[in-house]
């Protein structure tokens, strides 16, 4: 059994096989360090390393023989669980969503990975004026030609890495966009969610601010709920999903706005 803290069998990263991990956990509620080392196939010593990486980034935490998640106000909101989770379902919604971006427009994107995966292909569409309260999405668009980038500022969030509280909510309050892009944590058919009232207060805000408004959800955030109700479905325009979203949840949600599917 291999101890090698940076890579596991078949040649994936320690950071795939961490996330493999915090999704086991995650999945399960808690897990035993012997399970863990069962579904990585590494030793001991690196899943105690792997559990402690996790423990310091907030994702998971620890007990004595094993570890479980974080309740979901955490690592459902960790900037660095988010940014590992269901990467080519995002992607692909980027790419559909994409089209629905035209040269000239003002486009608002908020502090999900989501709306993330969209930052990199923002550079086929310009001229843009681009707002948004993420930092990675700033970074990721800072370069860009012929890109107006407005950074909305607020309350700096290191768990969400993203700019929050009242001087956020005047900043968007501020402006008119063409086109507002949103994810959030769950959805049902008729009601979207979120566990934290701050970031709920902002993507109101977003919503309000914007002539069209795109959500944008991976299938494994169909279905669900949070503790607080965002928005319903009718107050967005039109949803993005990844094609496996359940046809039957497509056709629900059908009768409330235009859905898109992503082909994965």
């Amino acid at each position: 059994m291999s101890s090698d803290t940076s890579a596991t069998p078949g040649g994936n990263t320690r950071d795939i096989r961490q996330q493999r991990i915090s999704d086991f956990v995650i999945d399960h509620g808690s897990a035993q360090v012997a399970e863990l080392v069962r579904l990585t196939g590494v030793s001991h010593m690196t899943v105690h390393r792997d559990i402690d990486e996790l423990v310091r980034r907030g994702l998971l935490r620890k007990f004595r023989g094993g570890v479980s998640a974080q309740p979901s106000t955490v690592f459902e909101s960790n900037a660095e669980y988010r940014l590992n989770s269901h990467v080519a379902a995002k992607n692909a919604i980027a790419r559909k969503a994409r089209h629905l971006i035209e040269p000239g427009m003002s486009v608002l994107l908020d502090d999900s990975t989501s709306a993330l995966a969209l930052a990199p292909l923002l550079a086929d569409v310009t001229p843009l004026t681009v707002a948004t309260n993420y930092v990675r999405t700033i970074e990721a668009l800072k370069d860009l030609d012929d890109i107006r980038l407005i950074g909305l500022g607020g309350d700096y969030s290191r768990t969400h890495d993203s700019f929050l509280g009242m001087p956020c909510l005047e900043a968007v309050g501020n402006i008119t966009v063409d086109i507002v892009f949103v994810s959030t944590s769950a959805m049902t058919a008729d009601m979207t969610y979120h566990q934290e009232p701050e970031i709920v207060m902002v993507k109101r805000a977003m919503l309000a601010s914007a002539v069209t408004k795109v959500l944008l959800m991976d299938s494994s955030k169909l279905s669900r709920t949070a503790l607080h109700r965002l928005a319903p479905v009718t107050d967005y325009d039109r949803l993005v999903v990844d094609s496996d979203a359940p046809d039957e949840f497509i056709e629900e949600a059908a009768k409330n706005l235009d859905v898109g599917v992503a082909q994965l």
